[in-house]
């Protein structure tokens, strides 16, 4: 499959219809036509059910269509990197869970570019799973992961940072009156936690393995849409500290008792070939970590 018919798939699938598929591709419509046919039959599966206005996807075509971003998103990122001069440029793809750790990455990310502002970047927020998957495809050079995920494939630098388990409750939940809540406060009551693979070892080690007794009526990737829930007091949110702002807002953060920390690691693919953008970024992180544990 060439990138250049690929291409022309994309864009039939984002305009909708052949004849304005073509015009954005300056090709005549029998043409792209043929181009998708030949495709179709390359692959051996059908990608388009055409109607009478538009065009709808298969399962199969949206698969392709999913895929095909992410490999002309890689294949413009190395062109990229490959495409620069004696100065120290490219593009850093990072992804994150949401935790306050990144705020480690902005000071790196600060300084680098003062000394190579050619140097861009690229975010992708998304929890532990799905940083490393993305790793692992090669569609991010570095992931930031909240422990314990599983890092044993990828090289990783622990940072000198913890993040802070609790939960967050609408100021006007029974528990809000607490400092600090221990497991048999939440026992009973509806409870939202995070679907990152690990968390649920994590917290049934901390209820004493009892996870299976918790109320748990939601989960979510990511924590803002899970914080309406508490503002609306459907239920409370399993959480770390600082990613939701509770000033002059309706909810409030009160840390698990006995205390349950998590550290941050900085991974990347083993035996990965870095772009000149990538390595400075990488040899900074390890020089300022190096620095802090002196």
């Amino acid at each position: 499959m060439e990138l250049r018919v690929l291409n022309y798939f994309l864009t039939v699938a984002r305009e909708k219809t052949i004849s304005k598929a073509a015009e954005v591709l300056h090709l005549s419509q029998p043409t792209l036509s043929k181009q998708l046919k030949e495709l179709e039959e390359e692959l051996g599966v059908t990608l388009f059910i055409r109607g009478n206005r538009s065009i709808t996807l298969t399962e199969d075509g949206l698969y392709l269509a999913n895929r095909g971003k992410e490999i002309l998103s890689l294949v413009e990122l190395t062109t990229s990197n490959l495409l620069q001069n004696e100065t120290i440029s490219g593009k850093i793809m990072i992804g994150a869970a949401e935790t306050r750790g990144f705020e480690f990455i902005g000071s790196v990310l600060h300084e680098l570019r003062e000394k190579h502002p050619d140097i861009t970047f690229q975010l992708h927020s998304g929890n532990a799973d799905d940083v490393l998957e993305k790793i692992e495809h090669g569609l991010l050079d570095f992931g930031l992961v909240i422990n314990p995920a599983e890092k044993l494939q990828y090289e990783y630098l622990p940072l000198t940072i913890e993040d802070t388990w609790g939960i967050l409750v609408n100021t006007k939940h029974p528990l809000a009156k607490k400092v600090v809540v221990t497991p048999s406060d939440i026992d009973a009551n509806p409870i939202v936690v995070s679907n990152q693979s690990f968390i649920d070892n994590q917290l049934a080690s901390w209820l004493g393995g009892h996870f299976e007794q918790l109320n748990v009526i939601g989960r979510y990737n990511l924590l803002y849409n899970a914080s309406l829930l508490a503002k609306e007091n459907i239920a409370s949110i399993l959480c770390i500290d600082g990613i939701i702002n509770t000033e002059n807002t309706n909810l409030k953060f009160i840390p698990f008792s006995p205390p349950l920390t998590a550290g941050i690691s900085i991974v990347w693919k083993k035996n990965q070939t870095f772009s000149s953008a990538s390595k400075e970024f990488l040899r900074l992180i390890q020089k300022t970590c190096s620095k802090s544990i002196l």
